[in-house]
């Protein structure tokens, strides 16, 4: 039977206390025959055994038991312990009270949403989020697919009005303008929308 260092150092200490059978106690003779490193472990295996196995390695100092009882008692005593876990319970309360404030100055700050992507842009809150719109990779806003004012036909993709928000995209004004509410200074009326859709703009 051929046994592997790893084995070895498993069964180190069942080795040392005798506890392995025959076969494998032979092996393990064996291999530590020709290995430095397994017999370098099982030598310091013994010596450790050995070490802690001598009383005179623990001894205790002069007075320590003595001092061990003064010091149990001392800690026994409830009025010390009473006040420590009071002030204890104190801490944990007055760090709840601060979390749960933090929590609620934080909820009561006004929600910024996603950073648009254009200065005149508006949140397209009164979109569809399932509608599927048109994006342009280096655009600002999304636009319905047959919207005449899309920008670099060659990179748009389509996704759904809730992803493009996310992205920081904004509804366009003129294909979108019945989902969007109406602002004042808006440079474009219903009739001029639908007639873009009718005709392709002059380039």
């Amino acid at each position: 039977m051929v046994v592997a260092c790893e084995e070895v150092w498993r069964q180190v200490s069942n080795y040392v206390d005798g506890e392995v059978d025959p076969g494998l106690r032979t092996a393990i003779d064996e291999h530590i025959r020709g290995c430095r490193r397994c017999a370098a472990v099982l030598d310091g295996t013994r010596n450790l055994i050995q070490l802690y196995g001598d009383e005179r390695m623990l001894e205790v100092p002069l007075g320590f038991s003595h001092r061990l009882h003064r010091r149990l008692d001392q800690s026994m005593r409830p009025s010390l312990s009473n006040r420590r876990g009071f002030l204890g319970w104190m801490v944990a309360t007055a760090a709840a009270c601060l979390v749960v404030g933090t929590i609620e100055v934080a909820r009561s700050l006004p929600f910024r949403g996603p950073q648009l992507r254009s200065q005149q842009a508006q949140l397209g809150n009164g979109v569809p989020p399932d509608l599927l719109v048109v994006v342009a990779d280096d655009g600002k806003l999304f636009h319905l697919a047959a919207c005449p004012f899309i920008h670099e036909k060659d990179k748009r993709r389509t996704i759904t009005a809730a992803e493009a928000s996310r992205e920081g995209y904004t509804p366009c004004v003129r294909c979108l303008k019945k989902y969007l509410p109406v602002t004042v200074g808006e440079w474009t009326t219903g009739a001029e929308t639908t007639a873009a859709f009718r005709e392709p703009p002059l380039r």
